[in-house]
């Protein structure tokens, strides 16, 4: 380990030997972890419907802790990383020292899933002797370890992130870039923007269709800027520290773009992906119906041929970003004598722009506004469809009863952005909390002196670096070619939670100041509170991603 003598007295001088040393140790319980819980949903070697929803809290233990073992992985990789380039410094050595104590004390002792749910060994029948983790497990998340981590955070206060990142000089350029454009358009409107419950600013919207925003994945021969996943992670993180509304623009062209690359035709994407690439065509996914939220496959707004066209009639909810947009992802039932996921086709919906004063003028659909705590900047909508027409060559691939295939493709990306985004509000909220209770003094000392305010202070920081890390590693996965939905769901179970913690946190530091309205932190705690719900709510993706192992 580099600089090891500038480390405190308590951190162990070969800590990161000690990491990598008990991981096998943590990949061991996890194999036991999914042999006991295969031997109650899989007798057979198949999970078995009905076995897997009446063992569901333990399926969902064993979700959350595959989560945290690949957590610390990652955590440990990023530090050899640090390591082997000369850059594991104390900030670094403090956030791994602190990050694998706790997050094995919470696998040997329960592992929070909610407020009141915890994911625990006992679930699934099975025990814990720790042997090359002990040490760490019980020496890591000390409080000398988390008030020095929280001394060096004032220190770093309005860096970019609390700790290395560990990436190239291209994203870190990036990064700096967003960073720097958050901090002088985003932040100082986001709060009056959330509170006025008003549309980010179009002149937003096409200052990040300069930089690129809109078409950072798309493919450099439709318009695109062709660059990386990872690359649309640091955007994404850096836009969302500023406005969870501003990170989350890119989603809408990052879905429809993803959905056009994977399943469109060769006609379809030259006219599709240079518009979406530009910004000059918005677009707004239309899945979920008022009836059957995650249960896509029981969808039932219906789709009708007339002549070589599609007339769509149904009703659909939480639809983001509805007004402002031109094409419409839609999912809708083409086969009429299907019940589930089969039978389902994605069009391609074409729809007029509306106006504050008439919001949806295109023939054949209605809309109306759902009022909401936060995640405001794009605002949400129900919509109801009645004979509304889609021309025939915008059904997506010219295939009917692709549809349900042709979304899952895209939950990969839509799942890695959206920890992206969670670990952005979750920095802010970091930021906010740290600068308050270094400001704020109380009984003579600033807040951040006192011991429980510094190990929130700290803690958050360290949760922050796993779930940003987490995050990284599905998108690399994805970048090259390989399979991520487990990788990708685990960085979105773990960011969503990291971020309300953080945001509850930064709130608790402001005390009663941090329910007035006035302060960007209560803002923070609303946004950050959709993130365990949209793209898979926390429970959703825990069952994915435990079918996900049994498989």
């Amino acid at each position: 380990m580099k600089d090891a003598t500038t480390l405190s007295a308590d951190i162990p001088q070969d800590l990161l030997g000690q990491a990598r040393d008990m991981l096998p140790d943590i990949g061991g319980l996890l194999d036991s972890a999914i042999s006991a819980l295969q031997s109650r949903v899989a007798p057979a070697g198949k999970p078995d419907a009905a076995l897997l929803d009446r063992h569901q809290h333990a399926a969902h233990a064993l979700s959350w802790i595959a989560t945290y073992v690949e957590a610390i992985r990652q955590l440990t990789g990023w530090a050899g990383r640090l390591d082997e380039a000369g850059g594991l410094g104390r900030t670094e050595a403090l956030i791994l020292q602190i990050g694998l104590g706790e997050y094995l004390t919470q696998l040997a002792g329960g592992i929070p899933m909610s407020q009141t749910e915890f994911a625990r060994l006992s679930d699934l029948g099975i025990d814990w002797q720790p042997g090359a983790a002990a040490r760490l497990l019980m020496a890591g998340n000390t409080p000398e370890a988390r008030a020095e981590l929280a001394r060096t955070m004032q220190a770093d206060l309005g860096q970019a992130t609390f700790g290395a990142s560990g990436l190239d000089d291209e994203l870190e350029m990036i990064r700096a870039q967003f960073r720097r454009y958050a901090d002088e358009r985003v932040v100082p409107n986001a709060h009056e923007w959330h509170l006025r419950d008003q549309l980010i600013p179009m002149e937003i919207i096409r200052e990040l269709a300069d930089l690129g925003v809109f078409g950072l994945t798309i493919p450099e021969e439709f318009g695109g800027l062709g660059m990386s996943k990872a690359a649309m992670v640091v955007v994404t993180e850096e836009l969302s520290r500023g406005y969870i509304g501003v990170g989350s623009l890119g989603t809408r062209s990052e879905i429809a773009a993803e959905l056009i690359l994977c399943g469109g035709t060769e006609a379809q994407k030259a006219q599709w992906l240079p518009g979406l690439a530009s910004g000059e065509i918005l677009s707004t996914a239309v899945f979920t119906e008022p009836n059957t939220g995650s249960d896509l496959g029981s969808l039932r707004t219906r789709a009708v041929r007339d002549g070589d066209d599609w007339l769509i009639t149904g009703n659909k909810t939480w639809i983001t970003h509805a007004q402002r947009s031109h094409v419409m992802t839609l999912l809708a039932r083409t086969d009429p004598e299907t019940s589930d996921w089969r039978g389902l086709s994605m069009f391609l919906a074409e729809k007029t722009p509306g106006s504050d004063e008439d919001p949806f003028p295109t023939p054949g659909m209605t809309g109306g506004e759902i009022g909401v705590l936060g995640y405001r900047g794009m605002k949400e909508y129900e919509l109801g469809f009645d004979g509304f027409r889609v021309e025939g060559a915008n059904l997506l691939g010219g295939e009917p009863g692709k549809g349900f295939k042709q979304l899952m493709e895209t939950f990969e990306s839509a799942r890695i952005q959206t920890a992206a985004r969670a670990v952005g509000v979750a920095q802010s909220a970091c930021e906010a909390g740290l600068r308050y209770a270094v400001e704020r003094r109380q009984f003579g000392r600033p807040l951040a002196e006192f011991p429980r305010v510094a190990d929130k202070l700290a803690l958050t920081a360290v949760e922050i670096v796993i779930a940003r890390q987490l995050t990284y590693f599905s998108a690399w996965e994805k970048d090259h070619g390989r399979r991520c939905d487990l990788e990708a769901g685990m960085a979105k179970l773990l960011a969503a939670r990291v971020a309300w913690a953080a945001a509850d946190n930064a709130l608790q530091i402001h005390g009663g100041n941090g329910f007035a309205l006035e302060y960007p932190v209560s803002r923070l705690l609303c946004d950050a509170r959709i993130l365990n719900i949209f793209e898979g709510a926390a429970e959703i993706q825990a069952q994915v991603i435990a079918r996900r192992l049994l498989s």
